[in-house]
């Protein structure tokens, strides 16, 4: 008898890790397909006047800025910073808000990842993992 039950469990032990490794498979292929979704990534903005256009990456690296011929017919020097320095920061807003759409399509609902982007909560990360292994706030 004591046979039997060893084997049963066995049987239900691999088929939990052949489900599991699936499951770690789709997450790898979608991660390989973020990362080159990521990397592709650019984000144009232009100031509201047309004068400038800010470039940035997925990290809100700046690519490029252009300035019109426009942009330097008011001569003031201080007004331009200002409407670059908006302008890439407009960029950046809407590369972080692309970049969380891309993680949260991409990553397994309450796996933290989405919300450490938006929230940079670290403890989002280990939040799912945590709940899994019975951790409670406060305990060790």
């Amino acid at each position: 008898m004591s046979e039997r039950v060893d084997r049963d469990a066995n049987r239900e032990l691999r088929a939990r890790f052949d489900d599991v490794y699936g499951q770690y498979q789709q997450l790898r292929s979608g991660l390989d397909i973020l990362t080159a979704r990521l990397a592709e990534l650019r984000v144009t903005h232009r100031s509201s006047d047309g004068h400038v256009t800010a470039t940035v990456d997925a990290q809100g690296q700046v690519i490029e800025v252009v300035l019109t011929p426009a942009a330097y017919r008011a001569r003031d020097a201080e007004a331009l910073s200002r409407k670059v320095t908006e302008t890439i920061r407009a960029a950046v807003a809407a590369a972080t808000q692309a970049t969380q759409a891309l993680v949260a399509e991409t990553m397994p609902a309450g796996s933290g990842s989405a919300d450490f982007l938006r929230t940079g909560d670290f403890g989002a990360l280990l939040g799912r993992a945590d709940a899994l292994l019975g951790r409670r706030e406060g305990s060790a």
